[in-house]
């Protein structure tokens, strides 16, 4: 990932608490068929290993427990809220012009190596946690228990568990660090009345950060 300076993002918990409000990340792995990037929420344990750990499942009907080597290096990509950026929305660009459009974003990428958990334990335990991590700000949250166990036992064998052991995390906050504060704050400006509250409140922070 092209990443220069003023948009490398290094503070661990800025780049833990991205990956925690947006779990949903995009697992790339290379195997004999090439690349291949599956779609998986996923639960960070940041108080095991070095860096933390990722865990998720996969419908056992996907190819990717297979495919995979135990200890193959993988890429999980976890990105927050993004939106294009107007040369409009800058004050300067009346004056002088002198603006181009660009697009901002945040991205953390989790380099690690995964091992796939083939154990009805590991999934129960992780399908729990998850659940619990989603439901948790409904008015009535919903927990395994509701459904019949037997359902839920079938369910717990359809998929089966990954980790993945990362070895370290780059985080890039592409959010106008290299623009002018009034620049920043009119390209917020038209993001906000646009519904975009976070990307606008993320440019605003000081330093840039999200979620």
């Amino acid at each position: 990932m092209y990443l220069p300076p003023h948009f490398e993002a290094t503070d661990p918990a800025s780049l833990h608490r991205l990956m925690q409000a947006h779990p949903l990340g995009a697992q790339v792995t290379s195997g004999e068929q090439g690349l291949d990037a599956n779609h998986l929420p996923f639960e960070f344990d940041a108080d095991e290993g070095e860096h933390g750990i990722l865990r998720a499942h996969v419908a056992r009907n996907n190819p990717l427990w297979q495919e995979v080597k135990e200890g193959q290096e993988v890429l999980v990509i976890f990105r927050a809220a993004e939106g294009y950026i107007s040369p409009n929305w800058y004050p300067s660009k009346q004056a002088h012009h002198k603006q181009v459009p660009t697009w901002n974003y945040a991205v953390v990428h989790a380099h690690g190596r995964i091992l796939v958990r083939d154990d009805a334990r590991f999934v129960r335990r992780l399908l729990a946690t998850l659940t619990r991590t989603q439901e948790a700000e409904g008015p009535a949250p919903w927990k395994m228990a509701d459904a019949p166990r037997d359902y839920i036992e079938a369910m717990v064998q359809a998929v089966v568990g990954i980790e993945i052991e990362i070895d370290r995390l780059v985080g890039k906050f592409k959010l106008s660090q290299n623009k002018e504060a009034a620049e920043r704050q009119g390209a917020a400006n038209t993001l906000q009345a646009r519904g975009q509250t976070a990307l606008a409140e993320a440019m605003l922070s000081q330093p840039p950060s999200l979620p």
